[in-house]
């Protein structure tokens, strides 16, 4: 299903993974991308496929942890592109598997604030962009540790729980606006994450990314009319 064209996307965690692969897929599909992580080297690896499918994009090299800082990317988007149609909530951290007792506080806080406090942050600066749209949608990128709630995986967990929390209150807000809202669960996916997770696991055992950003670019379609739900890939 077409995303359609003319439309601006804001992808976090943009330079590898998840969120590669769907600002590559989201590009495909005539949206301009910004696409927003830390690594450089990433995104213009982003940027040189993007080009080579003949898409467009906007390379934003920028620390999601240096929280005071999102609140003007709104601005800046409304002042480049005049508009926003699209949210990626994608980029976040494991913080390490250990036990809850043995977590490290200032770890546990780095974890809430990239996995959530960041995305209330993007929320709060890119609603008036979103409810602007014709067709607004947020799709936020959860996982199934934050219902599992296995050993060692604390820090994480919690921090997704919050998420999913946060992301329903928001879709509840904004029912009867053109803003639709909505979690998407990876499931297994050949990552960098994965692989911090699971050291000793074949990555090769694992799809890549694609199924995941093309459910992604699915939930961010005008034709979506759900709000609210948690969806696995």
């Amino acid at each position: 299903m077409s995303v359609t064209e003319n439309r601006v996307a804001l992808v976090t965690g943009a330079s590898r993974g998840i969120g590669a692969a769907t600002a590559l897929a989201l590009a495909k599909q005539g949206v301009h991308v910004v696409a927003l992580a830390r690594t450089v080297g990433g995104l213009e690896a982003l940027d040189d496929a993007i080009h080579k499918a003949g898409g467009h994009c906007t390379l934003l090299p920028y620390d999601l942890l240096k929280g005071d800082l999102i609140e003007g990317l709104g601005p800046v988007l409304f002042g480049k592109f005049g508009r926003l149609d699209i949210l990626v909530g994608n980029a976040a951290m494991l913080g390490g598997l250990v036990p809850t007792a043995q977590t490290d506080p200032a770890t546990w806080d780095r974890v809430f604030a990239l996995n959530v406090t960041a995305n209330l942050r993007l929320i709060r600066t890119c609603d008036p962009l979103l409810r602007a749209s014709d067709a607004g949608r947020a799709v936020f990128v959860t996982s199934g540790a934050a219902q599992s709630c296995k050993p060692f995986w604390g820090a994480y967990a919690a921090s997704k729980a919050a998420l999913e929390a946060m992301v329903k209150v928001y879709a509840a807000e904004v029912a009867h606006t053109n803003l639709k809202v909505n979690l998407l669960d990876p499931g297994r996916v050949r990552t960098a994450m994965r692989a911090e997770a699971y050291p000793g696991e074949d990555p090769m055992t694992l799809p890549d990314a694609t199924a995941v950003a093309e459910a992604i670019v699915r939930l961010a379609s005008p034709a979506v009319l759900d709000s609210g739900t948690r969806q696995v890939a």
